[in-house]
């Protein structure tokens, strides 16, 4: 389907599809238009049996830095309805991505703010520049979180930590990012998008429905006892060892050859 905010695109031979925000001019800002879209682009990834990975970056100079406060003030008395209006595609985007079998990547290509913040909470893996910077960003500007950030980044780097973030807003690099568990890997610029496209198609090629369920597992096990989560664990590897990609994955080890899953 036709884009404006964003591009989207599959690669039928890795099973790979990336999302890139295209509003480069405003930082890949997000807007109204930008949230309905990216609501859309994870729809559209989400009922595509053909895409076994998604990885999400920006256009330009920034990965997504937050949304575009200049649509807020033009809103005027307006802006709370707008901003409703904004976070129900907004958040619709965010819990796709997270609950969806296809791993997700954020590859931060630049400053991850506010919303842009929160977003790379939600992926599975992020992969990001060494130039990269990491702000909350929200208070600074007189609101607060919305995006995950609050459910997400207390359970990823602390209270205390996430605190600190969300109160000073305080600005880390990637090397500081990374020392405080908030990305998975930090890579030279010019090899950003080679790290992520070497990683993207090794998980394209794994079996999604097994790795969906393992996002759920370690997503959900917060929130769990620890009967609970073993119940959960018993029953998620019990359905998985049914699928045609469990009794390939058994199969390939006592055949002591290579698997080859299909996403099924």
């Amino acid at each position: 389907m036709p884009f404006e905010t964003l591009l989207y695109d599959v690669d039928a031979a890795t099973h790979v599809a990336t999302i890139t925000l295209n509003r480069p001019a405003q930082f890949n800002a997000l807007n109204l238009d930008m949230a309905r879209e990216l609501m859309l682009a994870t729809i559209a990834a989400d009922e595509d049996p053909g895409v076994r990975c998604i990885v999400l970056t920006g256009a330009g100079k920034a990965f997504f830095a937050g949304g575009d406060l200049s649509t807020f003030g033009a809103a005027g008395d307006q802006r709370g309805a707008l901003i409703k209006e904004m976070t129900t595609y907004f958040h619709a985007a965010i819990s796709r991505l997270s609950r969806m079998d296809a791993p997700v990547i954020a590859a931060v290509n630049g400053v991850a703010a506010g919303a842009g913040f929160s977003t790379m909470l939600a992926c599975d893996l992020v992969i990001a520049a060494t130039s990269a910077k990491f702000t909350m960003a929200y208070t600074k500007s007189g609101l607060s979180p919305d995006g995950s950030s609050t459910w997400f980044l207390p359970r990823i780097v602390g209270l205390r930590r996430a605190q600190e973030l969300t109160l000073t807003n305080r600005v880390l690099t990637a090397p500081e990012a990374l020392e405080w568990g908030l990305l998975t890997r930090v890579v030279d610029d010019s090899s950003l998008m080679d790290e992520v496209s070497v990683l993207s198609v090794e998980l394209a090629s794994g079996p999604t429905r097994t790795l969906g369920a393992a996002k759920r597992l370690l997503r959900d096990s917060t929130d769990q006892g620890l009967e609970s989560q073993m119940e959960l664990e018993a029953r998620a590897i019990a359905a998985a060892s049914l699928t045609i990609d469990g009794r390939e994955g058994v199969a390939a080890f006592l055949e002591k050859r290579a698997p080859k899953y299909q996403g099924r």
